[in-house]
């Protein structure tokens, strides 16, 4: 079983930054499958980005692409969310998953991932 904990959400005006972090008990993330979601109020949950296994690629939605970075310390047993030139429009209550085994074509579907963080509070406005 894994615990997943985000962090990191808050107000933040448009063109600012923000890193989320999300903290795992029970069991290591080395080998998972990690990738965070968000939703925002009235629409679907949408991937943001995954990292596919251990040391796999990483993988971002297309409305967020050279604007996020993912990246994990196995370490920490963390994975983080560095979110740069923030818009309206990245409004929304995101979500960290985990799944230990994912299939690379199941990556940017969330009803594939077992383990799920209770979702922190991004809020982007002027």
């Amino acid at each position: 079983q894994v615990h997943l904990e985000e962090s990191g959400g808050r107000l933040v005006r448009p063109g600012e930054s923000l890193r989320l972090s999300c903290a795992a008990t029970g069991r290591t993330l080395s080998r998972h499958t990690v990738a965070w979601f968000r939703q925002a109020p009235g629409k679907e949950r949408e991937f943001v980005a995954g990292i596919f296994r251990s040391g796999g690629s990483t993988y971002y939605g297309d409305s967020v692409k050279g604007r996020f970075t993912m990246s994990r310390d196995n370490a920490k047993n963390t994975v983080y969310l560095n979110m740069d030139n923030l818009k309206p429009e990245d409004t929304a209550v995101y979500y960290c998953a985990a799944d230990l085994n994912l299939i690379l074509s199941s990556l940017r579907l969330s009803r594939q991932y077992d383990y799920w963080g209770q979702g922190t509070q991004v809020t982007v406005s002027s």
